[in-house]
């Protein structure tokens, strides 16, 4: 965890945990898109979750800085319940750990598992070949980067965004494209990340290379320019309420005359007859 980031505390992680519980829940997910989850860091929201819920948990991460073997290794000292992982040959980078290489490091471990390594080797083979043909959907890592823990990007979305970036003729500036999803992810007030809450931070990221925006222009010139439409839905108040409330100054820039909500999204409409709706969809 950033010692310099306090939004999302221990004690927020925990409160959060036991209000899902409480919501009658029966597993907890850590859905750590981006990877940005290092190790003794997820000894310790492991080991706090541990002592203060009752449920199973299960931690779910991508590999795109290389290093979330090792963060498994110790949310499992930590005792988590559930990990998730990807074949070999489809593991790694944006994807999830390596299946293969995480039974060989809990081998001989109190908390391993029998698994045919042998199998699991062929089918990391197979499917090694098979992703060759998918080659030009990937994101284009060649190794894993710290770069991660500063543009925070998730991992599915990180291989969708360079192919759109090509699509409109911006390959050459994802370098760019990934710093201004740095800066605009700061500008909303350092959102949960998380389909569909990234895209909209990578929507704003895009258009703003596209245009040649900074964030200075945003706050200068804001009220003159048209931003995406999902953006507009976002801080209106289609995918819910952030952490702490949008940015009240932007959130006036952004969507210019419109209200946002003040309760839940779509609490305007009128209630939905749910048994005529069931006898005209059958």
């Amino acid at each position: 965890m950033d010692k310099s980031k306090t939004k999302y505390s221990l004690d927020y992680y925990v409160r959060l945990a036991k209000e899902i519980e409480n919501a009658g829940a029966h597993i907890l997910a850590i859905k750590d898109m981006a990877g940005l989850l290092k190790p003794y860091a997820a000894k310790e929201l492991v080991g706090a979750l541990k002592a203060n819920i009752e449920i199973p948990i299960h931690l779910h991460t991508h590999d795109t800085s290389s290093l979330q073997a090792a963060t498994y290794l110790m949310a499992i000292e930590a005792g988590v319940d559930v990990i998730d992982v990807a074949l070999g040959g489809l593991s790694g980078l944006t994807s999830q750990p390596n299946f293969n290489s995480i039974v060989e490091m809990l081998k001989f471990h109190k908390r391993s598992n029998e698994f045919d390594i042998t199998s699991l080797n062929a089918f990391s083979n197979y499917w090694e070949n098979v992703r060759d043909l998918y080659y030009p959907f990937e994101s284009g890592l060649k190794a894993g980067t710290a770069e991660v823990f500063k543009h925070e990007i998730p991992g599915g979305q990180y291989s969708n965004l360079k192919p759109q970036a090509i699509a409109l003729g911006l390959g050459e500036k994802f370098g760019q494209i990934k710093q201004t999803y740095e800066e605009v992810n700061d500008l909303f007030g350092d959102v949960i990340k998380v389909t569909p809450s990234s895209k909209v931070v990578g929507d704003m990221a895009m258009y703003m290379v596209t245009n040649g925006l900074t964030k200075e222009d945003v706050w200068e010139r804001g009220d003159t320019i048209s931003f995406p439409e999902s953006v507009k839905a976002f801080f209106i108040g289609d995918l819910g309420q952030t952490v702490g409330g949008f940015p009240k100054k932007l959130q006036k820039i952004i969507l210019k005359d419109s209200k946002p909500y003040t309760n839940r999204p779509n609490a305007h409409l009128e209630p939905v007859n749910l048994d005529a709706e069931f006898e005209e969809v059958k």
